[in-house]
């Protein structure tokens, strides 16, 4: 018999229970109290089991009863989510957004687009990946992301189309231990290119050939931002960070800012949002856009 239980049985058994009388459920449903207290009875008939106790005036839930309103309002909450989904669906709203990241994007700005998107978006799933130099285009080229966050690198991908975001501030850093951070005046080429850089390495094909701002013949290369993060505050070499992931080190004294004489000290990268051309954000990539716009102020 548990087959023939109707979700307006479901719905008649959480409203009486919510409003602890039969008439008050009918009153918020538009139904009679008689049409209530028949689905609720025959709820009961088909489970097995006695929902409400009928002893006093006001029908009050029995133990049984209260075990399976948590049941029926799980069941009633997934039929929500389940239309106000295929509403979007309906209207063009993506089923589901998916999003390359630049590991050199400030992650305060996502975050808070992130959370903003889960209040004005909040059945369609967001999945983020956070990526180095082409990985992030490469995402999107292959279909994993329909939307990536790219920095100003020179990779010429003519099927994708970028608007700029913001801009992030780098600056190079070392340790200050470090002998780069110990040597007094501004630094010459020559003093970097003596000393070991921790670099970033690219994960995909797209930047074979091409190095990004590397000033030493002496190289680590790490694919991952927390572990050149890790290996900077070590001492165990010198590089470029975006400034929002190093100014706590640098106001404590973890780590210093180096000066050298034929580059900036501090630099900034363009942070641009990319798409396939034939294939332009819906709805809730667009407003993803908009908003990381906006929250980069």
């Amino acid at each position: 018999m548990l087959e023939a239980v109707t979700l307006d049985q479901l719905r008649m058994f959480v409203a009486a229970a919510e409003q602890k009388s039969f008439s008050g459920a009918g009153r918020v449903l538009g139904r009679a109290q008689s049409v209530v207290s028949q689905a609720v009875a025959g709820l009961e008939d088909q489970l097995g089991v006695k929902l409400f106790s009928r002893e006093s005036r006001t029908p009050a839930l029995t133990p049984e009863g209260e075990l399976l309103l948590a049941d029926a309002r799980a069941v009633l909450n997934r039929l929500g989510a389940l239309k106000a989904r295929a509403r979007g669906m309906s209207a063009g709203v993506e089923p589901e957004l998916a999003v390359a990241v630049d590991v050199m994007f400030p992650m305060s700005v996502l975050t808070r687009t992130a959370a903003a998107f889960g209040e004005v978006f909040p059945f369609t799933p967001l999945r983020i990946y956070v990526e180095a130099l082409g990985g992030v285009a490469q995402a999107v080229l292959n279909g994993l992301c329909q939307l990536g966050i790219v920095g100003s690198l020179p990779l010429m991908v003519p099927q994708m189309v970028s608007e700029r975001l913001l801009g992030v501030e780098l600056v190079l850093v070392a340790a200050p231990n470090h002998r780069l951070a110990q040597q007094a005046g501004r630094l010459s080429a020559r003093d970097l290119a003596g000393q070991l850089q921790l670099v970033l390495t690219d994960r995909t094909e797209l930047s074979r050939g091409r190095e990004f701002n590397v000033f030493s013949s002496r190289t680590w290369r790490l694919a991952d931002m927390g572990a050149k993060h890790a290996f900077l505050l070590a001492g165990l070499g010198w590089g470029g960070m975006p400034m929002e992931m190093v100014a706590d080190d640098l106001a404590a004294g973890r780590l210093v800012v180096l000066a050298p004489e034929d580059h900036p000290a501090r630099d900034y990268m363009t942070m641009s949002a990319s798409y396939l051309r034939e294939t332009p954000p819906g709805p809730a990539g667009r407003w993803f856009i908009e908003r990381l716009k906006a929250e980069a102020g």
